[in-house]
């Protein structure tokens, strides 16, 4: 894999919420490049978690960009409220859009970066024809829904199959991942081809976050 910049991005789905503020300084603290902001509405994934009040207030104390995942349908009426709250990257799953190019469209109106997920199930054709205005594609490792689940593998075939369009757009997009990271898979999963790496339970389910961060970019070193 040639060179390039690789970041991880830990998921707030993982943090103890009763001390939320103090949780996310600390990764930040720990070199975390982006804080990875899982919004989930009970109806596109079975469960609910956090809404635009929450990415407001981290914003306020984030010193990283904020990185918005939108498990929610429909998603378009909620795209302005989240880059009104701090949001750098918006992503939304296909499916949860009824014109995938408006979605993409709106989210970089609002002077965001906009992403496309995509589920272990869910085709690529969603990207054939809007590659000019994805700034990030997120391969999802996991179903979606719940933090903690098991990295499953055949996800670093999609990983592949979406660094060789990257590659065919010759635009900069980030290849993301998120599901199951863990210092004994992360190598692998940027071989594959990704360079921005989501992970909930192996950064905020560590006792010492900053030791962490350091095994998971030891890990992307041998890669």
């Amino acid at each position: 894999m040639a060179r390039m910049d690789l970041r991880i991005a830990p998921s707030v789905l993982s943090a103890d919420f009763a001390r939320l503020g103090d949780e996310v300084r600390d990764v930040i603290a720990a070199g975390a490049d982006l804080i990875h902001f899982d919004v989930m509405d009970n109806h596109y994934v079975p469960n609910l978690t956090v809404g635009p009040i929450v990415c407001e207030a981290l914003r306020s104390i984030c010193t990283v960009p904020i990185d918005v995942h939108l498990m929610v349908k429909p998603v378009d009426r909620i795209v302005p409220d989240f880059a009104k709250a701090g949001a750098a990257i918006i992503s939304f799953h296909p499916e949860a859009s009824e014109h995938v190019d408006r979605t993409l469209s709106l989210i970089r109106d609002q002077g965001c970066k906009a992403g496309l997920v995509f589920n272990p199930a869910t085709p690529l054709h969603y990207l054939d024809h809007v590659m000019d205005k994805v700034d990030l594609v997120l391969v999802m490792s996991v179903n979606p829904g719940f933090g903690g689940q098991a990295f499953i593998p055949s996800a670093l075939e999609k990983v592949r199959a979406v660094r060789e369009r990257i590659g065919r757009s010759r635009r900069d997009i980030w290849l993301e991942v998120d599901g199951g990271v863990k210092s004994d898979n992360i190598a692998a999963i940027a071989h594959a081809g990704a360079d921005t790496f989501v992970a909930g339970s192996a950064v905020f389910g560590a006792k010492d976050r900053a030791e962490a961060m350091r095994r998971l970019r030891a890990a992307l070193a041998s890669a």
